[in-house]
């Protein structure tokens, strides 16, 4: 069984984190694994066993994604497009896939059109049998009805499957895509994706501590330097460790600042690759919203400040801070309120939740390795 999956970050590493725990659910099945990306992977993501092809970078021109730039930082022409397109057709050539996994596409990243149906008409070509899917995370960023009904047209000419990565019982695709009634025949729910950490903690590392975290780092700067302040106003939490986890993104003269800064209590470190075992150890976590530290926090049990990243015209997180919100989950604060006195009362009427999560499905990358392999394995 051969499998090829596709995915671009644009601003944060969310796409790829869950891509690479997908392609490793699979290769543990026994498939061979390609991922293809123009995305730089982050140091924790695991790749043994897995083939990694490289497409010329993408990124966002700002947190609107008003425009794609190259690795040179200017916008994308043609000559981009096509050798992007050479690449990621000569790794489908090499494959022969019996699957093609696309991350978000076609219910997002449309603008990635002029590659990817070149790629499922390749491996159309190259495998009648090759069964194309969707990955998909729990809540998608809401667009106009008419360029939803644009993307449902996409997905029922060109897909398979549309594979959820939610629990239904927490959150279904309707609550964020309005044409998600049009797809129930390729609906398929895996639960969360839990990616867990790729690197074992020191004993007591983390024990009884707020973890402070931004994701990737490219954004949510302005919660770390809240938290280095917030500690001072918080009661019960102001007597425990405080440790700000700075992602890869964030630029070093950021950091070294951040550091440089840090009161007594509080440690300034780069995110780690044990993050989600930290968690599992921690009292309290404050994050923005976004999915992979969301499914971390829900996998760890801990109460939870979150702060969604709403620039833009993002909705994702904010409808997801929501949900956290609803079921006792986390409190949260939007990005305009958001002050180190703000925080600091979050952060102590977050230490008095009881988060009961154990209910919530979190195998995700397992149950779509499982559904992806017995699905193109038994097509007719």
């Amino acid at each position: 069984m051969r499998a090829l999956i596709w995915a671009q970050n644009l601003l944060g590493t969310g796409h790829a984190v869950r891509a690479g725990a997908i392609a490793q659910a699979l290769s543990r099945t026994g498939a061979e694994v390609t991922l293809v990306t123009g995305s730089p992977l982050p140091a924790s993501m695991r790749t043994e066993h897995i083939d990694i092809v490289t497409l010329p970078a993408a990124r966002a021109a700002d947190t609107s994604f008003s425009a794609i730039l190259d690795e040179r930082g200017e916008r994308v022409d043609e000559a981009w497009w096509a050798r992007r397109r050479d690449i990621l057709l000569q790794a489908a050539r090499q494959a022969k896939p019996d699957i093609l996994l696309t991350e978000a596409f076609p219910l997002a990243r449309r603008a990635f059109s002029a590659e990817l149906l070149p790629l499922i008409a390749a491996c159309r070509e190259l495998c009648d049998r090759c069964f194309i899917a969707a990955s998909i995370r729990d809540i998608l960023v809401r667009k106009p009805a008419a360029k939803e009904a644009a993307m449902a047209d996409l997905a029922l000419a060109h897909y398979d499957a549309i594979l959820v990565h939610a629990d239904p019982a927490l959150v279904r695709l309707e609550a964020s895509f309005g044409a998600a009634e049009r797809l129930a025949p390729l609906i398929h729910y895996t639960g969360y994706i839990a990616n867990g950490a790729s690197a074992k903690a020191e004993p007591g590392l983390g024990e009884n501590e707020v973890i402070v975290s931004a994701g990737g780092g490219a954004v949510g700067r302005k919660i770390l330097a809240a938290a280095l302040q917030a500690r001072a106003f918080s009661g019960e939490a102001g007597k425990l460790t405080w440790r700000i986890l700075a992602g890869a993104n964030l630029p070093q003269s950021d950091f070294a600042r951040l550091a440089e800064a840090a009161p007594a209590g509080i440690i300034v470190e780069r995110a780690r690759p044990d993050f989600p075992e930290l968690l599992n150890r921690a009292r309290l976590s404050v994050s923005q919203a976004g999915y992979n530290t969301v499914v971390d926090i829900l996998a760890a049990g801990v109460p939870a400040v979150v702060v969604p990243f709403a620039e833009g015209s993002e909705t994702e997180q904010t409808q997801r801070a929501a949900l956290l919100t609803d079921k006792g989950l986390a409190v949260a604060l939007t990005e305009a309120e958001l002050s180190p006195s703000r925080l600091a009362r979050a952060v102590d009427a977050a230490m008095a939740l009881t988060p009961e999560t154990a209910s919530i499905r979190l195998g995700g990358a397992q149950e779509t390795a499982r559904l992806l392999v017995q699905a193109a394995g038994g097509r007719p």
